[in-house]
């Protein structure tokens, strides 16, 4: 399994008080698994989120993530694993408006120290994965929304990562580029990158493989998803 909450509770001292925000959070997650969380504003999803991405540590209990205890490890040792084994997307692209596609997809791999080369040959393969392999040299304000969703998809697995974290990915999107990005997902999870993805959207989340919802702070199995991968194993049987 890539990820594994036993038991997970965050709260926050405000002032001399602790104020909970997730209680008892227990959740497995398997390699290529796709898994939508939804839930209104305030139940916790961000924090949520925060935890599985290692940018927080739980209060109590256990977070696995490929077998490593995350609330022992280093503030170092996170920021590692924050690069090397986990992607992030969000409803905001992100994109440096001064580089083109090719450049910001190849930027986290500067970080890492991967030669100019290399960088750029594992840039154009993310890239042309998203179907923009005409679109390398085109600035983020020369892209469509959909179109920079999928620049911003490539530099977050442009580093081979094991987790891919998507917090509403299709929001600032129309419908056509929602369904677009959704494909995207399926096959990368197809491919054995692991998807969590939040989003407030029932119809997006139907695409993924298992549905959570999350309710002051509780994390509740809402269902399966009906995603094509599913539909057509069940077809075939």
């Amino acid at each position: 399994m890539i990820v594994q909450l036993e038991n997970v509770y965050k709260s926050y001292t405000q002032g001399r008080e602790p104020v909970p925000v997730l209680h008892d959070i227990s959740m497995t997650v398997e390699q290529g698994e796709y898994i939508a969380i939804m839930g209104p504003s305030g139940s916790g999803k961000t924090t949520l989120m925060n935890l599985l991405g290692c940018l927080d540590v739980p209060s109590s209990g256990t977070y696995l993530l490929e077998g490593r205890d995350i609330g022992a490890l280093s503030d170092d040792a996170l920021a590692d694993i924050r690069n090397q084994s986990i992607g992030f997307v969000f409803q905001n692209f992100h994109l440096l408006p001064k580089m083109t596609a090719l450049d910001n997809v190849a930027l986290p791999l500067l970080y890492r120290g991967v030669s100019l080369r290399d960088r750029r040959t594992r840039a154009e393969a993310a890239l042309k994965l998203m179907g923009l392999g005409d679109r390398m040299d085109f600035y983020p304000n020369q892209l469509s929304g959909g179109q920079q969703q999928r620049v911003a998809i490539a530099r977050a697995i442009v580093g081979n990562p094991k987790l891919l974290l998507a917090d509403e990915p299709t929001g600032a999107l129309d419908t056509a580029s929602g369904v677009q990005i959704m494909e995207i997902f399926r096959r990368l999870s197809q491919r054995g990158i692991t998807i969590i993805m939040i989003t407030h959207e029932l119809g997006i989340a139907r695409c993924a493989d298992k549905i959570y919802h999350i309710l002051d702070g509780r994390l509740h199995t809402h269902g399966t998803g009906q995603s094509p991968a599913k539909e057509e194993a069940h077809e075939e049987e």
